[in-house]
């Protein structure tokens, strides 16, 4: 490990002395494309974002979350976000700068946050070497709504993974590679991660620097990776992806990862906590297809090893229920409060159960009807039977505005993942207007 921490450091810190005997050069139409561009850019996106919720209030998460105000069945909420793209290259070096503000406001509460999503400095002392420093989004993995092998990422929201994530604050190199024959690239991604108060405090136990690195080859027309991710902040975890495209409308996918050694925390109904340590093995299947009609198919099967099983769920339910009765009868919510800090560790998360199935399907101008694609989603656990399913239609036909009307369904028994969810069903109104402040320059 030390070993290879000295390679990592070596690696980020003096490029020249690993790569001091690469040729290099610079063409000339690379040269002119850098004059024409501006060294400058600013874009991104305004949004406006009504959501209606028809509530559930038997669920157990309804109870979690209302049971200390007024019942209600319905919510409505208003979302305001603007989106800032901004980039700055002198030389070598390139600057990227992404921040998000949100504004929600609800019959319940009202908030609101700004984050930077993303800002680092990007240093390309030659051709191959790329070498970054600062928040990054890193988007290991090829799976389109789950990356169980994303060992440096956010996990995405299955039910819109196109939306942007925030990053971590890492030091990471790029070392890009080409050949000519059945290898025809490889290339080297050393992160460091260091998880500090503060400094990544929420990607596992501070006080400690972690090592993650990706090793890319394009083979035989395969995209191949693998990846690893060591220290202490975290169990270690290895993983593989690969992508492939069949012919020219047909790709399919797959990712496997394994984390050595990991903790879990489980609670029973009766409200006692217990760990297990265990081997955990995480893989996802998938393909994508598109139609001679333009419609897409994306079919994935998703197997999450560090996720509970059907009757360990059942059991966080039920401690929830006797919580909320307990609270009805004699306003104590200390086993509420209980399950609330248990919810955020995992059992409140999206999608954390074992297996499930995703499928979407979108139709690009249906019967002649010019900038409309609608498209469904279903989102199936295949452990307790129940899902979701959110039909939704996008149109674009206005320059620079995206409008999207999008349902969403939440469908299965008492005990159950969707089940148990805090809403039934729920509508939402997108308004997306983008610009480019670059043209106004």
């Amino acid at each position: 490990m030390k070993s290879l921490t000295i390679l990592l450091s070596i690696f980020v810190l003096f490029p020249h002395f690993v790569l001091a005997q690469e040729d290099y050069s610079f063409g000339l139409s690379q040269i002119e494309k850098e004059i024409e561009r501006k060294p400058y850019s600013l874009g991104g996106y305004l949004e406006f974002r009504p959501n209606f919720f028809w509530l559930d209030k038997d669920a157990a998460l309804y109870k979690l979350s209302f049971y200390d105000r007024s019942k209600r069945r319905t919510l409505y909420e208003n979302n305001f976000a603007l989106l800032l793209d901004a980039s700055y290259q002198k030389g070598i070096l390139d600057f990227f700068l992404r921040t998000n503000a949100e504004l929600k406001e609800s019959s319940v509460e009202s908030s609101g946050e700004i984050t930077m999503f993303e800002g680092y400095v990007s240093l390309k002392p030659m051709p191959p070497l790329t070498v970054d420093l600062g928040k990054k989004t890193l988007k290991w993995g090829k799976g389109y709504a789950w990356n169980p092998v994303a060992f440096v990422d956010r996990p995405k929201d299955p039910d819109d993974p196109g939306l942007p994530l925030e990053g971590l604050i890492v030091a990471s190199a790029d070392y890009i590679k080409s050949f000519s024959g059945p290898l025809q690239t490889v290339s080297f991604t050393p992160v460091i991660i260091p998880v500090y108060e503060n400094i990544n405090d929420d990607f596992g136990k501070i006080n400690s620097v972690d090592f993650a690195g990706k090793l890319y080859f394009l083979f035989h027309d395969t995209d191949i990776d693998f990846m690893f991710l060591r220290g202490n902040s975290k169990a270690s975890r290895f993983g593989i992806d690969f992508s492939r495209n069949i012919t020219s409308n047909w790709a399919i996918h797959g990712e496997f990862a394994f984390v050595d050694d990991f903790e879990q925390k489980f609670i029973d109904s009766n409200g006692m906590t217990f760990q297990r340590r265990y081997d955990a093995k995480s893989y996802l299947l998938g393909m994508r297809y598109l139609t001679r009609y333009d419609t897409t198919f994306i079919f994935e099967y998703y197997r999450n090893g560090t996720g509970y099983g059907t009757e360990e769920m059942k059991d966080f339910f039920e401690f929830v229920n006797k919580g909320y009765d307990l609270f009805q009868a004699s306003g104590d919510d200390a086993l509420l409060s209980k399950a609330s800090a248990l919810a955020e560790e995992g059992y409140g998360g999206r999608n954390r159960m074992t297996d499930y199935l995703y499928t979407r399907i979108s139709q690009k101008e249906p019967f002649g009807m010019l900038y409309f694609t609608p498209s469904v989603t279903w989102i199936f656990n295949i452990d307790d039977g129940s899902y979701s399913l959110s039909p939704e239609l996008l149109y674009t036909g206005i320059t620079n505005l995206q409008l999207r009307l999008k349902a969403g369904f939440i469908i299965g028994q008492r005990g159950t993942e969707y089940g148990e969810k805090q809403n039934d069903c729920r509508i939402e109104f997108r308004v997306r207007y983008y610009f480019d402040a670059t043209k106004f320059g």
